[in-house]
């Protein structure tokens, strides 16, 4: 087993740059005897535990003072059940990595989010999600888990075994124990026809509930300090692929969507009062455009500009009342915002701690450049998104506690009772998880 620390000081930070760690070590396990090893060691010099992926959480969900765990080494796919339609991968898998193995064995996975640097563990236990009419998040496409306790036991969950912890850990906010293998459900192979195109923001609130029934895929993002949105969506086709040119993909992905988006965005840190200016351009610079291709390669695109971000799930019949107070907030502040506000949708699941958990989802996902102050705004938009009962995503920045949650997710108590059984001595908590899911 490889134990090292993290860079001459120690230090552990997320991807954003707002979250430090200082683990009193770290341990990169080979294999699930010896993280099971290393969870034991931990108990007995009574340090806590906790498991980190790619650091691509807002939130200190993974930040510990303990033993950090890396799962570098556990990668890979474990077992391909086409009859099933069902993959098992070991959780420190980067999805970039099972995406690309996926489809060349021509199968995929349904639906996906908008990135793929993320490890599979990771992105499932903080309930990473795309935007779909009938197709959920990643963790709701899980068949499956192989989950470490507090003990340093191996439980195998799935809907026949151990279906209570199943429930709850394919969304655990690693705070049931370190997850060593997932099984998602996989398809064949299939192509995507996306449209991309600018709309009004009058236009597609007044017609959204039309454009979310016809399309499988829809999202868009309005640009604060104009009435301008950028529409994408992505609908099953025959073919034939029809992918984006590599001369143009890289003039919109990366030169205008990355590029000139961050120097867009180093400006209007600098000179705030030009924000407003910005956006007018930068919500006009992007054009119509309508490609072809597989799965991941539409559902996800490089994100190289860094940013903190806070994102709320409301019931979708909320979505557009939700969405013009946040309009008409921004619009009567002194604030200024450079970066588009996203929004998705996903249906009901039935996992404890989702956030689209027994309702019809929509999501609002607010931005601000790294660097960029941005309490003023995510705390107004938060006073927003809490008055229409609005459940935030867990790796992304809010001030919401376990008394909140006890409200907004009618199963909370479940999960809570599932952790005082599974970790009673908090071996796997942290300041983070005490807020959120009480002592």
């Amino acid at each position: 087993m490889s134990t090292t620390v993290s860079g001459k000081s120690g230090t552990w930070r997320n991807w954003a740059g707002n979250v430090t760690a200082r683990p009193v070590r770290e341990v990169t396990p080979a294999s699930v005897e010896e993280l099971s090893a290393a969870i034991r060691a931990a108990a007995d010099e009574g340090l806590k535990v906790k498991a980190v992926g790619t650091g691509h959480s807002f939130t200190a969900a993974a930040a510990t003072d303990g033993v950090l765990i890396r799962p570098q080494l556990l990668t890979g796919i474990r077992a391909l059940d086409r009859e099933a339609g069902t993959v098992t991968v070991e959780a420190g898998t980067p999805l970039k990595r099972l995406n690309v193995a996926l489809a060349r064995e021509g199968l995929s996975l349904t639906n996906m989010g908008d990135i793929m640097e993320q490890t599979v563990s990771g992105a499932t236990s903080t309930g990473t999600h795309g935007t779909g009419r009938d197709s959920a998040s990643i963790a709701a496409q899980i068949k499956g888990l192989e989950l470490v306790t507090a003990d340093g036991s191996v439980l195998t969950c799935s809907e026949k075994e151990n279906p209570e912890v199943f429930a709850a850990a394919r969304l655990g906010i690693g705070a049931l124990g370190v997850v060593t293998a997932i099984t998602l459900s996989v398809e064949p192979l299939f192509l995507l026809t996306a449209r991309e195109e600018p709309m009004t923001f009058d236009r597609v609130t007044a017609d959204f509930d039309e454009l979310f029934a016809e399309n499988e895929h829809f999202e868009f993002y309005w640009f604060p300090h104009t009435g301008n949105c950028n529409t994408k969506r992505n609908n099953r086709s025959a073919g034939p692929e029809r992918p984006v040119g590599r001369l143009g993909g890289w003039i919109e992905d990366e030169f205008l969507s990355n590029g000139v988006f961050q120097v867009a965005n180093l400006l209007g840190r600098a000179a705030p009062a030009a924000i407003p200016a910005i956006a007018k351009i930068s919500s006009r610079a992007l054009s119509a455009r309508t490609y072809t291709d597989i799965p991941y390669k539409v559902f996800t695109s490089p994100r190289r500009v860094r940013f903190v971000e806070m994102e709320y799930a409301v019931a979708r019949e909320a979505l557009v009342d939700t969405l013009r107070e946040l309009k008409t907030m921004v619009d009567r502040s002194a604030l200024r915002v450079s970066f588009p506000v996203e929004v998705r949708t996903a249906p009901a699941d039935d996992i404890t701690l989702s956030t689209a958990s027994g309702r019809e989802t929509a999501y609002i996902a607010v931005h601000m450049f790294r660097g960029t102050p941005y309490q003023a705004y995510f705390t107004a938009a938060e006073r927003i998104f809490t008055a229409h009962e609005g459940r935030p995503h867990w790796g992304k920045v809010h001030t919401r506690d376990a008394e909140y949650f006890s409200r907004v997710y009618p199963r909370f108590g479940e999960f809570t009772a599932l952790r005082d059984r599974l970790d009673p001595d908090r071996r796997f908590g942290n300041d983070y998880l005490r807020r959120v899911l009480g002592s």
